[in-house]
């Protein structure tokens, strides 16, 4: 039986995954990031509670630790409104809502090219 060489696309080898992309992944990349900015960029300004509704499956805990990670990175902005009740609300940092373009797309992409019964075979039972 003879063996079949596998064609390769180029000489050169495979360069290494940019410092950027690393970055960026490194934050949007967490569980629950990607989906919260989007919640934001979608409804603009939220309470906490708004976005915990809009996210299915995230722990207050859990979002609390989202929003402050992105917060910390310049992408959302906390808002305390004096109450009472004493109300905390989040928006987008331009930084924030320039990433609704790439959002988009994202969300064009799994449209096309992932079928619904991909997530349903990769969600774990808390989704």
């Amino acid at each position: 039986m003879a063996t079949q060489e596998v064609p390769t696309s180029t000489a050169e080898p495979c360069a290494g995954v940019g410092l950027a992309i690393t970055r960026a992944f490194a934050l949007l990349g967490k569980r629950w990031s990607g989906l919260v900015v989007a919640v934001l960029d979608k409804h603009g300004p939220s309470y906490f509670s708004e976005v915990r509704r809009a996210v299915p499956g995230i722990s207050e805990r859990m979002l609390s630790d989202r929003l402050t990670e992105l917060a910390d990175a310049g992408l959302v902005l906390r808002q305390v409104d004096e109450g009472p009740p004493l109300r905390v609300s989040y928006r987008l940092t331009e930084a924030g809502a320039a990433l609704g373009p790439a959002l988009g797309e994202l969300a064009h992409w799994a449209e096309v090219h992932l079928p619904p019964e991909a997530l349903e075979r990769s969600c774990t039972p808390e989704c």
